[in-house]
């Protein structure tokens, strides 16, 4: 069956990916700030989630299924960051992802099992200097996700993908040299940095009916840090 499958934020990164991935199976929709590189067959929806209401947005009245992109990478000591620093990264992170959620309630409830992707971060569950703030506000979502995996079962399926370090232009200063990405990748078993590949075939197959009995899950997709200790 032919989804419509929104994507909130989808013109670069892992979202370009998954909206990518998706395009020639299903009604794919873009929500996000440019349309630069939207492809054809994707329809782009002009929406800064930070300040516009989705709402108002001419979306599908069915949504077969949501992912929440917008992310951000803080990476400084505590002293650094002020108590601003880390409300700012809840209301990116976490807090539009609740009114995003909110406002298409309706939309959700009329597919028969709307499938909800959100984004965590390695940092939550392996404890990582200078990531506090980014690891916080993760952290908020993979603990709604679960509850609301829990309350709107089985008319939802709601599951986070908790990448590590990943190729995305949001990473550009992280690897922005061969030496830099080579450095990043051996701090992984698998030794190598992430691709927006990885991660968007994991988002793909949630959205997919091939995961229709996976719910308030947090996938790894990090290149073993999380769970392997190689040294």
């Amino acid at each position: 069956m032919k989804k419509n499958i929104l994507l909130i934020g989808g013109s670069y990164g892992i979202g370009f990916e998954i909206a990518n991935q998706l395009k020639e199976s299903h009604s794919v929709h873009v929500a996000s700030r440019s349309n630069e590189n939207v492809s054809e067959g994707i329809t782009h929806h002009k929406f800064d989630v930070l300040k516009d209401d989705i709402a108002n947005l001419d979306l599908p009245d069915t949504l077969h299924g949501l992912v929440y992109c917008p992310g951000s990478i803080n990476l400084k000591p505590f002293k650094m960051l002020s108590p601003e620093a880390f409300s700012k990264d809840m209301e990116l992170n976490f807090l539009s992802l609740v009114k995003v959620v909110h406002a298409l309630l309706p939309n959700l409830k009329n597919a028969e099992q709307a499938s909800l992707v959100f984004f965590s971060t390695v940092a939550v569950k392996v404890g990582m200097p200078f990531h506090t703030s980014v690891a916080a506000a993760k952290g908020a979502i993979e603990g709604f996700a679960k509850a609301m995996a829990a309350e709107y079962a089985p008319s939802f399926r709601v599951n986070v993908i908790a990448p590590s370090l990943t190729n995305t232009p949001l990473a550009k200063k992280l690897l922005s040299s061969d030496d830099k990405k080579e450095k990043m990748g051996d701090r992984h078993p698998l030794k190598r940095v992430g691709t927006t590949k990885d991660i968007a075939a994991t988002a793909t197959f949630l959205l997919e009916d091939s995961s229709s009995w996976v719910t308030g899950q947090i996938l790894g997709v990090d290149g073993g840090l999380s769970t392997l200790n190689i040294q």
